[in-house]
C-alpha cells in the first residue's frame, strides 16, 4: 500500500529542519476518539481548545492531547488528566507537571501566563508567577517520549506510530505517550523527545531507546533527528549541520543566535536561484549563526531547495515539490579577523 510515509521514504526525502518550531508544549491528557482537529474533535471541549491554540500559538507555543497507548476508552466527566508544560530552549529547558480533576478543571489552564513563559526576561516575571491554573510540580521522571498516532489526522501515524508507542511502552525505560500531532506525517513513526524537545523521524524502537538512553545524558543523537523544536526551520538544519560537522552531542552546548535571509553569493548561484523559481520552489537562502557555551560560533549558509520528485505531505494530499536545507558553507568563526572552517 502506498502512503506519504512510503513515498517519502523510498525518495530518501532529508529531515533536516523538518520539525515542528515550538519553545513551549502545553500536553494535555485526553482519553477517548481524537479527530483529525483534536483540540476541537475530541472530548476537551472545543471551545478551550481553540482559546488554549490562540493563547500558547501568539507566544511560540502549541498544545497538543495525549494519552497512554492500547484501547482508548471515553473518559467520564470526572477524569482525571495528567497535564505537562514544557519549555525547550537550551539552558532553560523544563518540564512541569500536575493532575487536574474533572473536565472543568481544565479551564484553569487559561490562565497560564504563555508570554511569560515565553520570555520571563522581558515580562519581568520568573517561571513561578507564570505558571498559574494548575498545581505545577517540577517533572524528574524518564524522558517524555511522545509518538504521533493520530490516524484521523493521516493514516501513516496510525499504521506506524501506534505500534512504535505499545513496543516502547512495553519496554520500559521511558514515558510514553501517543500524541495528537507534532507534524510531518510523511515521516511517520514520529516521535517527540522532552525536555530538550528535539523530534525525529523514521526509526524503530531499538533507534528510539538509543534516543532516549541519550537523552539521560544530556545527549542528543542525530540519526532521524528532524531539529530542536525551539528553532524555526532554518536554525533547525544549521544546528544539526554543525552537530554532524563537530560531533557535539550535548544537547544544551549550542543555540541559534541568529536567522537572516542571504542574498546568493555569486553569479552562479543567482542563475540557480531562478531556475529553481521556475520550477516552482523559491529557491530562498538563509544565513545561520550557531553559538557554542564555550564562545564557539559558526556561520551557516543554507541553500531552501525543492528539487526532489514531488511528494505529498499527508496521504490524500496532492504532491508538491518537498522543500529541502542543503548546507552550503559551515565555518566557525575565528575570533578577530578570518575565519577557520569547521
Amino acid at each position: 500500500m502506498s502512503t506519504c510515509a512510503t513515498a517519502s521514504e523510498a525518495q530518501d526525502e532529508p529531515l533536516a529542519g523538518t520539525a515542528a518550531s515550538a519553545r513551549t508544549w502545553l500536553l494535555i491528557e485526553q482519553p477517548g476518539p481524537w479527530g483529525a482537529k483534536a483540540l476541537t474533535q475530541s472530548r476537551l471541549d472545543p471551545g478551550l481548545g481553540r482559546a488554549l491554540e490562540a493563547a500558547a500559538g501568539a507566544h511560540g507555543g502549541r498544545v497538543a492531547l495525549i494519552r497512554r497507548p492500547g484501547r482508548h476508552a471515553d473518559c467520564s466527566p470526572t477524569a482525571r488528566h495528567r497535564v505537562f508544560l514544557a519549555r525547550t530552549v537550551p539552558g532553560d529547558s523544563w518540564v512541569r507537571t500536575a493532575v487536574l480533576s474533572g473536565s472543568d478543571s481544565l479551564e484553569a489552564l487559561q490562565d497560564i501566563d504563555f508570554a511569560a513563559v515565553d520570555a520571563p526576561e522581558a515580562s519581568g516575571k520568573d517561571t513561578a508567577a507564570a505558571l498559574r491554573g494548575a498545581p505545577w510540580e517540577p517533572y524528574a521522571g524518564d524522558p517524555l517520549a511522545l509518538v504521533c498516532t493520530n490516524g484521523k489526522r493521516d493514516r501513516c501515524c496510525a499504521l506506524r506510530g501506534r505500534p512504535l508507542a505499545a513496543e516502547l511502552a512495553a519496554s520500559g525505560g521511558a514515558n510514553v505517550w501517543e500524541i495528537t500531532h507534532i507534524g510531518g506525517h510523511r515521516f511517520a513513526p514520529t516521535l517527540l523527545v522532552l525536555p530538550h524537545g528535539y523530534a525525529y523521524g523514521r526509526l524503530g524502537a531499538a533507534a528510539v531507546k538509543g534516543v532516549l538512553d541519550a537523552v539521560r545524558d544530556g545527549r542528543v543523537t542525530l540519526d532521524g533527528c528532524r531539529g530542536r523544536s525551539a528553532w524555526d526551520r532554518p536554525g533547525q538544519a544549521a544546528e544539526l549541520a554543525v552537530r554532524e560537522r563537530t560531533g557535539e552531542a550535548r544537547a544544551d552546548a549550542l543555540s541559534v543566535t541568529a536567522v537572516e535571509t542571504a542574498a546568493p553569493a555569486d553569479t552562479t548561484a543567482l542563475m540557480e536561484t531562478a531556475a529553481l523559481a521556475a520550477d516552482g520552489a523559491d529557491g530562498a537562502r538563509w544565513r545561520v549563526t550557531v553559538a557554542h557555551t564555550d564562545g564557539r560560533r559558526w556561520r551557516v549558509r543554507l541553500a531552501e531547495t525543492a528539487d526532489g520528485p514531488p511528494l505529498p505531505a499527508s496521504c490524500g494530499a496532492a504532491p508538491v515539490g518537498s522543500v529541502r536545507f542543503d548546507v552550503e558553507e559551515c565555518v566557525q568563526e575565528a575570533a578577530g579577523a578570518g575565519a577557520a572552517r569547521g
